[in-house]
């Protein structure tokens, strides 16, 4: 296990933290408080939607990119396994860290244990936190729509189109049954998760998929996260819930509670 960071003084000790929109807030709120200097960059969300290698692509570019003479000590990974986008991915002259973990909405609940015991418990559920929400807000998406459009998966099948393009180009019979295939992902669920991180006033984000549920006649539940394990990525210790990719070293995923490895 890498020690823990030591107090304020630091001796000006650098960090790159390379993720997810998803956990914008919270990584800026960490790297801010961070006894450390941390920069961040963030990649668009749904990278999890395009094909594998095309999100292995993506990520060891921006690893790649990485100021090679920014004396950064460690590249921290924003990102789970997520449909294997990770499996591949190297450590070119900079050690990586990411948490073990097989989805985001790990960095919600702080920790596997938490996250594997709800989900346990409550089948059906969908989970959104500040991110998840308004990044889709944002491009006025229902959740159900690829971030990444016609690069990803579903719009290579056609599917990632709005009802009236696809109206235009197959005709009003066709393009109901399509979005009947589209919509579909909704009756695999029964309640909204939302979890509040702290970070900043999430009020009317909760109201709204509060009001998303009443609509749908899902359940409502408000739950407080953890930023447990997005802070020891920051600040360490990188424990067995992490995995450290040591320079020239790549990514493999394990079908055990590793979930990733080394090689």
């Amino acid at each position: 296990m890498i020690d823990s960071v030591p107090g304020a003084a630091v001796g000006g000790r650098r960090r790159k933290f390379i993720g997810c929109e998803i956990i914008y807030r919270e990584a800026c709120w960490l790297a801010a408080t961070s006894p450390l200097l941390v920069d961040v960059e963030f990649l668009r969300k749904g990278l999890h939607d395009l094909e594998t290698q095309d999100m292995v692509s993506r990520v060891q570019a921006a690893i790649d990119s990485v100021d090679p003479y920014a004396n950064y000590e460690a590249i921290l990974l924003g990102y789970a396994r997520c449909n294997d986008g990770l499996v591949g991915v190297t450590a070119r002259d900079i050690p990586l860290v990411l948490p073990r973990a097989h989805d985001c909405i790990t960095f919600f609940f702080g920790s596997r244990s938490a996250y594997r015991g709800y989900f346990d418990q409550h089948p059906g559920t969908y989970y959104l936190s500040s991110g998840w929400s308004e990044r889709n807000i944002a491009e006025g998406t229902d959740y159900s729509r690829p971030a990444y459009g016609k690069q990803g998966v579903m719009g290579k099948l056609g599917l990632a189109e709005s009802y009236e393009d696809m109206v235009a180009k197959y005709g009003k019979e066709n393009a109901d049954f399509l979005a009947g295939i589209v919509g579909d992902w909704r009756k695999n669920y029964t309640r909204y998760l939302y979890l509040t991180m702290g970070v900043t006033d999430e009020n009317a984000l909760i109201e709204s998929a509060r009001a998303d549920a009443a609509r749908l006649g899902w359940d409502f539940e408000l739950k407080a996260g953890s930023l447990g394990l997005l802070s020891r990525l920051f600040n360490g210790p990188w424990d067995q819930d992490f995995l450290v990719v040591p320079p020239g070293r790549r990514i493999v995923a394990r079908n055990d509670e590793l979930i990733l490895d080394v090689e």
